[in-house]
């Protein structure tokens, strides 16, 4: 039988500290992994106001309001998915009978056009991917090609919680009746290429 090797008071002093390193990622792992998925959203104060700073998110079609506490744009940095991405949208709501979905997808289409933006695919609200037919109403996603690589721009259908689900405040009596949208740009925090979905 082999001598079996001292482990000494090195061995034992690396246990002890393998042990309260595990402990302690035990205890704050969860911190420590939101810290290291935040990193992505340090210094991108300039992209957000980028983001902030594009007219179309004040732009709407005759007889869109922007719902009660909904006055003020949206923006901010989010990294929970790994990759850190800047956002600024608006929500609008077509209370009661005014307009319809298809006056909201139309007017995009041309604001967007006179804006510089390429529509890449209109997508049926229900989510089956089909594209819609121009005169057909549709969440829309348009890019700006190659000038800028990194932003694109959402015009999305929803109910009023299916829009205000990631927010803080609730949908108004506004959302009642009628139909909702948003108007999103989105953009990577670290300016690398983005794209519309397929």
């Amino acid at each position: 039988m082999a001598p079996r090797p001292e482990t000494g008071r090195y061995g034992r002093c690396a246990a002890l500290l393998l042990s309260l390193i595990t402990a302690t990622g035990a205890l704050t792992g969860c911190d420590l992994l939101d810290a290291a998925l935040d990193r992505g959203c340090e210094d991108s104060k300039s992209r957000i106001e980028e983001a902030e700073s594009y007219s179309i998110l004040g732009s709407h079609p005759e007889g869109a309001i922007v719902p009660k506490g909904f006055e003020d744009i949206d923006s901010g940095c989010w990294a929970d998915s790994g990759d850190a991405w800047v956002y600024a949208n608006q929500i609008y709501v077509f209370p009661g009978d005014r307009g319809d979905k298809t006056d909201v997808t139309e007017y995009y289409r041309e604001a967007a056009k006179r804006d510089g933006w390429k529509l890449f695919g209109a997508y049926d609200p229900a989510g089956s991917g089909n594209r819609a037919k121009p005169g057909e109403p549709a969440d829309l996603c348009f890019t700006l090609g190659k000038e800028d690589k990194s932003t694109i721009l959402n015009v999305a259908f929803g109910s009023g919680d299916e829009l205000t689900l990631s927010e803080e405040r609730k949908p108004g009596t506004e959302f009642s009746s009628g139909h909702g949208y948003r108007v999103t740009i989105d953009s990577t925090a670290d300016g690398s290429p983005n794209g519309c979905p397929d």
